[in-house]
């Protein structure tokens, strides 16, 4: 920023909104006056972007929810700037004709300009961590299933049908017995499954340290108070609500993870079709999970929850009852976190529960 002409400075004063392009190493920046018009473009490198924000006034710093955004968003605030996360299928429909760096930055001021736009809260660290410590779990889950089967196939291929589950070194070594297998394929095996122990091994030390995180968060453990929710999904929903601000209501927490219904709606008629599955698709998962666990245990459950669910049971198909369930426990984390409460069995409240059975219904 050293030798910037007057008439530079001048539009530095002016500025009242910033468009952020994001890269891995060169920033492209958009700025407009209050007017909505355009007073600089500028490339700026990673190494520079925090002194460019330093000498603008306080405006708007808008980006998309992309890798970095989070980041960058708790610095600028710290500046004294209005950071706006805003989803990219929202920026794409500002974009005007062709596209580049600098177009992008410029429709990334348009949408953020919209009175009606909606934004992504910025996550904190903490919330950041928890988040890959669950990406890192998924994707060990996966390698785990995948090393799994593979030992499933090579051993059907020496005509070893063998039952399902997960293989340990002794099971292994019960099912190919002694002299069924080459040599060569018997030490295979043995590395495929070493490998799948060492994944497991892995999953449950991130298990442990979700554990630790947890019961160091005083939302995180009222949400354990809720029927059917475990350790992983309660440090899930922490990790994506933070302390429910974000959100107005428990309805837009559900919505927002996929778990009400679609709108296809026209002439005053209005039709619902299926959940939309937006958003966070394995905390959904995890919430459908929860469910089918409360479900398969509600012979043992009592409270106004068990008896909606039962009465729900009795006339719709279990799929949708798990869905409507799920949904319920979101908006239930919501109201936990959101208003500092905890969950108690026999005193939810009947519109909660009438609003429950009317989204199932739809």
């Amino acid at each position: 920023m050293r030798g910037r002409s007057s008439t530079e400075g001048a539009a530095v004063n002016e500025i009242t909104l910033v468009g952020v392009d994001l890269g891995k190493h060169v920033f492209h920046v958009c700025c407009q006056d209050g007017s909505g018009h355009a007073v600089m473009r500028k490339k700026v490198a990673r190494s520079q972007i925090f002194e460019f924000f330093g000498n603008l006034p306080p405006c708007t710093v808008a980006m998309e929810a992309c890798p970095g955004s989070h980041f960058l968003s708790r610095q600028v605030a710290r500046m004294g700037h209005a950071p706006r996360l805003i989803s990219p299928r929202f920026v794409r429909a500002f974009v005007k004709n062709n596209k580049n760096d600098f177009i992008d930055a410029e429709a990334i001021c348009e949408a953020a300009s919209r009175p009606t736009m909606r934004f992504v809260s910025p996550k904190t660290e903490e919330q950041q961590t928890i988040s890959a410590l669950h990406r890192v779990r998924q994707a060990l889950v996966r390698e785990r299933v995948v090393l799994n089967n593979q030992i499933q196939a090579f051993l059907l291929e020496f005509g070893i049908a063998a039952s399902r589950g997960m293989f340990t070194a002794q099971r292994l070594a019960l099912v190919t017995g002694e002299g069924q297998l080459p040599m060569g394929m018997a030490s295979l095996l043995r590395q495929l499954e070493q490998r799948s122990a060492q994944a497991g091994a892995a999953i449950r030390d991130l298990e442990k340290h979700m554990t630790r995180l947890l019961n160091g968060d005083p939302a995180g453990q009222r949400l354990l108070s809720i029927p059917g929710i475990g350790p992983i999904t309660a440090s899930a929903l922490i990790g994506e609500l933070g302390n429910g601000s974000q959100f107005s209501c428990g309805r837009d927490f559900a919505a927002s993870l996929g778990l009400t219904p679609r709108q296809r709606s026209t002439g005053g008629v209005v039709t619902l079709i299926g959940i939309s599955k937006r958003g966070d698709k394995d905390l959904r998962t995890l919430l459908v999970l929860c469910a089918r666990l409360y479900m398969f245990r509600l012979p043992k459950e009592s409270g106004p929850l068990a008896e909606w669910v039962r009465a729900l049971s009795a006339r719709r198909p279990s799929s949708v009852v798990a869905c409507a369930l799920a949904n319920k426990f979101a908006r239930i984390a919501w109201a936990i976190v959101a208003r500092n409460s905890q969950f108690e069995v026999h005193h939810l409240r009947r519109n909660e529960l009438a609003k429950g059975l009317s989204t199932a219904q739809d």
